[in-house]
């Protein structure tokens, strides 16, 4: 039966026989099978330690036997089963112990032959159980555990440099913790007093130090609380900086193929969600753990056989949690990507609306969404029920133990092993133990959830931009001479389809060259390839004789200046797109570079003049005003190459003339690259070249 991707042989029965005929006779070549049969004792000691000499020659005989033991039982996957189940053999048997019953036959059944048959039926039935469902709660593969804790261990680090507050954190939990646990001992003490008719001012006594420790308790808890979300909103913060940053520094290629609803919904949603759980759920899981340990301390003192029959419970409530929580982690990360993929549908309709509208697309769009948003309501579901039974597992088990405390403990009274003040204590301190073990469970699927958020995001923070590492060259005087020789090229996403062959250009100082042919042949590509968004497969490219990839990127895009036909102006006033990259620039260079792309009238003539908000995207003003405030834009920088991409086409006639003229007298101080349609456009041009198909 195939288990996590790996094909292991199910043991036969001949196999089965010949492994238990092995253990016997190296069991009796030992002298130790001859000895358990004959055993007349039915004291506990001797049980125990007869137990553990039949685990020893199972164990021996195992691991001397390894090369003839089946397949099966090798792999990492039988040998976690057979530690499963060797687990329950001796935990049943304890349990038995702790009530008083005979463990003799449990002990020695391998020689009965009722006892071989039930305990085979037993165990070949918990196998075909557990290779058939516990394999199936997760879908990682053998890397998603080294994977899972890798995340943590990044989130571990990013804690790192607040050591100190966490410190601080630490040592008031523990001082509230302490101040908790003094409660229940103060009840128990109280009890003896009431039934023993003791001084009555001790009473009073210890409801004054109880009053004063629940104060104490609860400011230390503030303060503790404080300084973690405090804490944590630090990292969150670095952390969310930290993801748009290292999304920034992609190549363009990655902003083809991944959706911006994906970009956004790691940098905000995910984000969130880890931060959320790490900040509520993990400082309850810390306080939590703190209590679990002061209340064990406090449960040993009182009685060691009520403490050590309450830790047999705690593997119970363990490993049903565990089991589910990776369940829940591989579904919450499932619900992240669906909810990027909601979300990349939002983002496409919004930035589209007129397109929706002109196309009376509403409903499909809605349609389409909802159904993003169905998907997503499918995995919440799973998502919901997961959590639902990891809950009612953990208050099952739970509440299984407290009623089994309950009635060992008053077995204890009776029987004068313990006080009823002591007893009193120890329920109460017993209540508040298996509480907080509850909620440690509970909230650590919370965890789990952080723990698949924050995979995702480390995805694009250790994700490495495919471009060329940075040039070095930033000469001082640039002449700005360009030249591409011999260009082949072809997108990422058409690998298969060649936009250029073989194309060449030059562009020289104080020259302006036309380029012009049909869409489709090329022409925004160079411009593409010359701001680096690309690189092509065969040829290369100059400035001033050196290749582009050997000067640095910053230095390269302050030289080289582009407006496309379609420009992008962000939601802030005029004045803050037009110094957008020259945030040092003044006004008189805005106003100068305003006036030679004819920008400057119309910047006074809005309700605010350069202070105008230009809206999403530029929205609040006309396409034509649009183009004229890129041209400033590119103009205010005084770059050596300025590429013009259909750059003029929302302009009328005479604004186009005169944004014409004033780059025609700014040229001698650049190269300019015209690319354009209408003839008008390119007639004072230097130089016209025709591209189409790729080829000049």
């Amino acid at each position: 039966m195939p288990m996590n991707g790996r094909q292991v042989n199910e043991p036969s029965v001949a196999t089965i026989q010949s492994l238990v005929a092995t253990l016997e006779e190296r069991a009796t070549s030992y002298g130790l099978l001859h000895q358990v049969k004959l055993r007349p004792t039915n004291t506990i000691k001797e049980d125990a330690e007869d137990g553990f000499l039949s685990a020893t020659v199972f164990v021996h005989g195992c691991l001397c036997g390894a090369g003839r033991c089946p397949q099966w039982l090798r792999c990492p996957e039988g040998l976690q089963t057979l530690g499963v189940h060797c687990f329950l053999s001796p935990a049943y048997i304890t349990l038995l112990w702790v009530y008083g019953q005979s463990t003799l036959e449990l002990l020695w059944g391998w020689h009965s032959w009722l006892g071989i048959v039930q305990g085979y039926i037993v165990t070949a039935v918990s196998l075909l159980l557990w290779q058939r469902y516990i394999p199936s709660l997760s879908t990682e593969t053998t890397k998603e555990p080294e994977k899972k804790n890798a995340s943590l261990q990044r989130l571990l680090g990013y804690m790192r440099p607040y050591t100190m507050r966490f410190a601080a954190v630490i040592f008031f939990v523990v001082v509230s913790s302490l101040g908790e646990m003094a409660i229940p001992h103060y009840t128990g003490k109280m009890t003896d007093w009431i039934m023993n008719e003791d001084d009555p001012e001790a009473f009073t006594h210890a409801i004054t130090v109880m009053s004063l420790i629940t104060i104490m308790s609860a400011v230390c808890e503030f303060i503790c609380d404080l300084i973690y979300n405090i804490t944590m909103s630090c990292i969150h913060t670095f952390i969310q900086g930290l993801v748009f940053q290292s999304v920034l520094k992609q190549e363009i290629a990655f902003f083809d193929t991944v959706h911006t609803g994906d970009i956004v919904s790691r940098i905000t949603t995910d984000t969130n969600t880890m931060s959320e759980s790490l900040s509520e759920k993990l400082s309850l899981l810390m306080w939590y753990f703190m209590r679990v340990i002061f209340l064990f301390i406090f449960m040993l003192r009182l009685s060691w056989k009520l403490s050590i029959f309450t830790a047999l419970g705690l593997p119970i409530i363990w490993v049903i949690p565990e089991l589910s929580g990776k369940f829940y982690q591989s579904l919450s990360a499932r619900v992240q990507e669906s909810l990027a993929r909601a979300n990349d549908v939002a983002m496409e309709t919004f930035s589209s609306m007129k397109t929706v509208r002109s196309f009376a697309n509403e409903d499909g769009e809605t349609r389409r969404y909802q159904q993003r948003l169905e998907e997503t309501y499918s995995l919440n579901k799973q998502e919901a029920a997961a959590y639902a039974a990891s809950t009612w597992t953990n208050s099952l088990s739970s509440l299984a133990l407290k009623v089994s405390i309950l009635y060992y403990g008053g077995r204890l009274v009776t029987g004068g092993a313990v006080s009823s003040g002591d007893l009193v204590s120890f329920v109460l301190y017993e209540l508040q133990f298996t509480s907080a073990v509850e909620v440690l469970m509970s909230y650590y699927p919370h965890v789990k959830k952080a723990i698949g958020a924050s995979e995702k995001i480390f995805e694009y923070v250790d994700r490495k931009p495919q471009v060329p590492p940075d040039g070095s060259l930033a000469p001082e005087k640039l002449e700005g001479h360009l030249q591409f020789k011999n260009i082949t090229f072809a997108y990422p996403k058409r690998p298969e389809t060649a936009v250029l062959k073989g194309f060449s250009l030059e562009l020289k100082p104080g020259e302006v060259t036309a380029l012009v042919g049909p869409s489709g042949g090329g022409k925004s590509t160079c411009v593409s390839l010359l701001e680096r968004f690309y690189q092509p497969q065969e040829g290369e490219i100059l400035l001033d004789g050196k290749p582009l990839l050997s000067y640095q990127n910053q230095y390269l895009h302050r030289k080289i200046a582009v407006v496309s036909q379609e420009p992008v102006l962000f939601a802030r006033s005029v004045i803050e797109n037009i110094k957008y990259g020259r945030e040092d620039a003044t006004d008189e260079e805005i106003f100068r570079a305003a006036e030679m792309a004819n920008a400057h009238k119309f910047i006074n003539d809005l309700p605010n003049g350069y202070s105008t908000d230009a809206g999403e995207k530029g929205g609040q003003v006309s396409g034509g005003q649009k183009q004229r405030i890129a041209i400033a834009r590119a103009l205010i920088g005084q770059p050596k190459i300025l590429v013009l991409d259909d750059a003029t086409s929302s302009l009328d006639t005479e604004s186009e003339h005169l944004v014409h003229q004033a780059l025609l007298k700014s040229s001698s101080r650049c190269a300019i690259l015209l690319i354009a349609h209408r003839l008008s456009t390119v007639e004072k041009a230097n130089h016209i070249i025709f591209l189409q198909g790729g080829r000049c």
